[in-house]
This record gives C-alpha cells, sequence and structure tokens, in this order.
C-alpha cells in the first residue's frame, strides 16, 4: 500500500506543504492534491477525513490508514472575567500544554507554546523551575492553533511565541511551524501578525532573522550582566554586549522594531539607575520596551512593583526617548497572566497522567 512508505501512522500536521506535495507525488498522486488538503485542514478546519469529498474514497482511506488528523487533544478550557481564555492540551505521550487566547478586538491573540517545560531556569518564571521534558514537534505547534480556532467564536488575528517554552531552542521544529502558518494556501498568517519572543539565543536569531522576517521579542529583564545572570541564568552564555550587537544586525523589515520584554520586579530590577541604564544600552536600537509588572505565583519569592514605581521606569525611558509601553496584565484570575501559566495545571491532574503534573508553562 501507498502508506505503508511512511512505516508507523504519523500526524499530517507535521509536513510542509513542500514535504506533503512531494508525498502525494510518491504515492502517485498529482502535488494539487497536497493543496487540497491544506486547504481541508487549516481553511476549513475539518475534524474528520470525511468532510474531503473532493479526494477519492480511495485516497481518504489510505490517508486514514497513514496519517494522524490530531497531534494534540483538547482537554479543558478557563475564561478569565475579561475574556481571556486558556487551553490544556494532552499530547501523545501524556504531557499537557497550554495555550492562551487574548481577546483585545478587533485583534484576537493567541500565544502557543513550543516546549514542554523550559530549561532555561529563569528566577522568576515558574515553568522554568520545574524543569523541561521535550520540544514540541510542528505538528503540535500548529494544532494549538487549529484546535483554538475551532474552539473560538473569533477570528484568530495574531500569533505570539510566548507561552511554554523557549521557541529558539526548538528552532527546526519551530521553522516548520512557521512555514505552515505562513503558507499562502493555508492558515495565510502574515509575518507582521506572528511575533516571537526568545531570550537571545544569538545564532538561532540569526538564522530566524534570515529566513523569517517575523516580529522578535526579546527577553531582557535587566541592563546590566551580573543582574541578568542571577535573573537569567542563559546570560552567561549569551551577555548583554553580544546580544545588544546581535540585535544591532537583525535584518529588520522597514517599519519593524525590535521589542525589547521587560519583567519589573520590586526592589531588583525596578530602580530610576536601572531604568537610565537600560535606556543607554538600546539607545543605538530600532525598538522599543514592553515593561511587564510581574505577576506572582505559588511560592514566587518576589513581589510585583506599585503601580507608582512602573509608572516613574516608564518616565524616565520616555524622557530617553525611548518609546515604552506597560503590559496590561490579562486572565489573573484563571491563572493566565505573564508567569503565571503554570499553576493551573494541577487542576487538571485527575485528567490527565500523573508524570503531566510538571508540564507546566512558561506565560503568555
Amino acid at each position: 500500500m501507498r502508506c505503508s512508505k511512511l512505516g508507523e501512522k504519523v500526524c499530517i500536521k507535521n509536513f510542509t506543504l513542500s514535504e506533503l506535495e512531494k508525498l502525494m507525488i510518491d504515492w502517485g498522486e498529482r502535488p494539487f492534491r497536497a493543496r487540497q488538503i491544506f486547504h481541508h485542514l487549516y481553511v476549513r478546519l475539518i475534524g474528520s477525513w470525511d468532510q474531503c469529498t473532493d479526494l477519492s474514497n480511495n485516497l481518504r482511506r489510505e490517508i486514514k490508514e497513514a496519517f494522524h488528523l490530531e497531534a494534540i487533544s483538547f482537554i479543558s478550557k478557563l475564561t478569565s472575567s475579561d475574556g481571556t481564555e486558556k487551553f490544556l492540551f494532552k499530547l501523545p505521550d501524556g504531557y499537557a500544554v497550554e495555550s492562551v487566547l487574548i481577546p483585545d478586538p478587533p485583534r484576537y491573540t493567541l500565544c502557543l507554546s513550543t516546549q514542554v517545560g523550559c530549561p532555561l531556569k529563569c528566577s522568576f518564571c515558574y515553568t522554568g523551575s520545574l524543569g523541561f521534558k521535550r520540544n514540541l514537534k510542528a505538528g503540535e505547534i500548529v494544532d494549538q492553533y487549529v484546535q483554538v480556532q475551532q474552539l473560538s467564536k473569533n477570528r484568530i488575528t495574531n500569533v505570539v511565541f510566548m507561552g511554554m517554552g523557549e521557541p529558539l531552542l526548538n528552532e527546526a521544529e519551530l521553522f516548520r511551524a512557521l512555514e505552515i502558518l505562513l503558507e499562502p494556501r493555508g492558515i495565510n498568517l502574515s509575518h507582521r501578525r506572528i511575533t516571537l519572543s526568545t531570550v537571545g539565543i544569538i545564532p538561532a536569531m540569526d538564522r530566524l532573522g534570515k529566513h523569517y522576517p517575523v516580529n522578535l521579542a526579546v527577553s531582557l529583564h535587566a541592563p546590566r550582566d551580573d543582574l541578568r545572570s542571577d535573573l537569567m541564568p542563559i546570560n552567561r552564555t549569551y551577555s548583554l554586549e553580544p546580544l545588544i550587537e546581535a540585535c544591532i544586525k537583525y535584518p529588520l523589515p522597514p517599519r519593524k522594531r525590535i521589542t525589547f520584554e521587560y519583567v519589573l520586579i520590586d526592589g531588583v530590577n525596578d530602580s530610576p539607575r536601572e531604568a537610565k541604564e537600560l535606556s543607554e544600552l538600546v539607545r543605538p536600537l530600532r525598538c522599543k520596551i514592553n515593561l511587564i509588572p510581574y505577576n506572582p505565583h505559588e511560592g514566587a519569592k518576589y513581589r510585583r512593583p506599585s503601580e507608582a514605581k512602573v509608572n516613574e521606569f516608564q518616565a524616565i525611558l520616555q524622557k530617553a526617548h525611548i518609546t515604552a509601553t506597560i503590559r496590561e496584565s490579562r486572565g489573573i484570575d484563571i491563572q493566565a497572566a505573564c508567569g503565571q501559566l503554570a499553576g493551573s495545571l494541577r487542576r487538571f491532574s485527575t485528567n490527565i497522567p500523573s508524570h503531566t503534573h510538571h508540564a507546566l508553562t512558561k506565560g503568555e
């Protein structure tokens, strides 16, 4: 049978369009069959191969035998009082990830995860304290988008890679997922509507910029190496000087700016000194700074700064002619705000195997 060439059954959402076209040719089909399948998967958002009535019965049967339609399984959803929705998905090996849909009509932004857990161990991030399990496959990343769109009444307009894990530590599968998300004959997201957040994995940043002109957000969180190394151990590998140099060299498309994310932690990195140092650090760049007041989680050793301190920090940056915005915390009451996603999975532990208790997310 043609499907035997694949070996064991796999998820079709792991395939880019070009890969699927090649597979159809190998099966003796014409390449346009792959384009039909992509349309069914990502435009019609089918829930069954039987809905693909423009494919022959034989081809549908062989597709069923060769492919899983879904890469992940929906478990549950929580809805915040502010309209934010958090989705829990189970992976084939029993681990779990979360995705968050943030409404700001007419903009609906989906926050995607790329890893189960996170290996970076940033001191303010719940997920980093709970360890790393594995990278997600491209289909597991893309299927978060597909299933949330199936479950949502509103059309997803934007995607941010700010969920569980460091996207650029899963470079190969991330890039394949981007191919699928950007494909005009499928999901057809514009690169202007995709943002990728990274701590600054410099070699992968360079490759991302050359091949995928999506929006780049760099998690900075400190303006000098000693403080950043305390908060983010990755700074001992990719310190501020080479990171800023990589940002200067990053191939920004016209009218785009790099976003620097800065979590403000009371008494740690939120003083006027840090604000002035930060303004000097980013001065050579076409950028903006997204200030994120810290959201405490269970067992957190840090505190959220006062509104007055946050506003003072912003004012110092603005006085230095640096664009600085304050991110509104969304979904706090369902543990869906930045840095809070991890704790809620424990409430679903009866629905998933016990080893998923540690498969917790980084934040949106």
